[in-house]
């Protein structure tokens, strides 16, 4: 059986909006050591748009930092899905994949042995109200946004999801990493 993990930014007040912070070199490393411990990632198409051709561009003009360019290339060249009903095409080394979110889901987690990273804010309830998500890691910024898009909208789950804190990891930049197992019924 595959683990699946959900990896975000977020801000310290709580909000997933990319563009109100620039990671420091220290968390573009640490991500770009996470990107090439993962097997698969499954975006939604608003993530996947955010990242791509953004990164792929990074990758191909080699601009940026290193640490920059050693995670552009990485997550350009690693396997993609998206799971859209509205894209028509999807390039990068990704494929287009429409359906239910649950059904696929849990066909990749019947998979042996992969690690699988999930990055779709919309879809995460409904990932952990069916039980799919084995692992949450949160990169918190040291920045207070007071706008975007939180992690989970009030009301979004309907028990309690309790996690097992399995480490962190404080940056340089005062960011810090938080990975959790969630803790399964």
């Amino acid at each position: 059986m595959s683990t699946i993990i959900f990896s975000i930014n977020q801000s310290l007040d709580g909000y997933c909006d990319h563009t109100i912070y620039h990671p420091a070199d220290d968390v573009m490393e640490y991500f770009a050591d996470f990107v090439g411990g993962i097997d698969l990632t499954l975006y939604g198409r608003l993530m996947y748009q955010l990242m791509f051709p953004y990164w792929a561009e990074a990758a191909a003009s080699r601009k940026g930092t290193a640490a920059e360019i050693r995670f552009a290339e990485r997550i350009t060249v690693m396997d993609k899905l998206v799971l859209s009903q509205t894209l028509d095409s999807v390039g990068y080394n990704t494929k287009l994949v429409s359906g239910n979110a649950i059904d696929i889901l849990a066909d990749l987690r019947a998979l042996p042995g992969k690690r699988i990273s999930v990055d779709s804010i919309s879809l995460f309830p409904e990932f952990l109200r069916a039980g799919l998500i084995d692992e949450v890691h949160l990169m918190i910024h040291p920045v207070m946004a007071g706008r975007g898009r939180l992690l989970l909208a009030p009301g979004s789950l309907s028990d309690n999801v309790y996690l097992h804190l399995k480490g962190t990891k404080v940056f340089a930049s005062g960011s810090v990493a938080q990975m959790y197992k969630v803790e399964k019924k």
